[in-house]
């Protein structure tokens, strides 16, 4: 029997490891690095890079596909939110438009079904995420996986999987904002 396809958007490739390893067993991934609000371009290639290594250096034979990086859209959105603080106003604005576009991304590619590695992190609000991909999946006529991947030491095993494939783990989240 088939494996479901599954969308998943990712912020980096520390960030998929485990996700990509907890998924991979029950779903067909193709990942989905989407990441306007890195607006420093070395920055986002070094991710993008590091995103492509797991991929390839695991051998997992998940796909890759690169959204639009419209970093000017993303500055409009959160103009007037710069001085925000890290989890506040600004970063609910990028959700928003990361989930939209991957919501999208799935109806339009016909997978139909999505996640994100955001629920990873110990620094981000799962509750939150997870609200804003259910209302942006049901605009995009997509699925949202709901899965707080922290749970069962997911963040721990990013960490432990960045460190066997020798990834670069930023220490911002990655809009020049969070960089203070």
């Amino acid at each position: 029997m088939p494996k479901k396809k599954l969308l998943l958007h990712s912020c980096c490739g520390p960030c998929s490891s485990s996700v990509i390893e907890r998924l991979l067993p029950d779903y067909d991934i193709t990942v989905f690095y989407y990441n306007p609000c890195i607006t420093d371009e070395a920055e986002y290639e070094l991710r993008k890079e590091n995103q492509i290594k797991l991929i390839e250096e695991s051998g997992c034979g998940v796909s890759f596909v690169e959204g639009d990086r419209d970093t000017d859209e993303y500055l409009e959105l959160v103009k007037g939110l710069e001085n925000e603080p890290e989890g506040g106003a600004r970063c609910t604005v990028c959700f928003r438009q990361r989930m939209a576009a991957a919501a999208k991304e799935a109806a339009e590619s016909g997978i139909g079904l999505f996640t994100t590695t955001l629920t990873v992190s110990p620094h981000k609000n799962y509750r939150l995420i997870s609200q804003i991909a259910k209302e942006e999946a049901e605009k995009a006529g997509a699925e949202f996986l709901d899965m707080d991947f922290k749970k069962k030491d997911g963040f721990k095993r990013s960490i432990e999987l960045s460190k066997e494939y020798g990834l670069y783990r930023q220490d911002f989240c990655g809009c020049e904002f969070s960089r203070r």
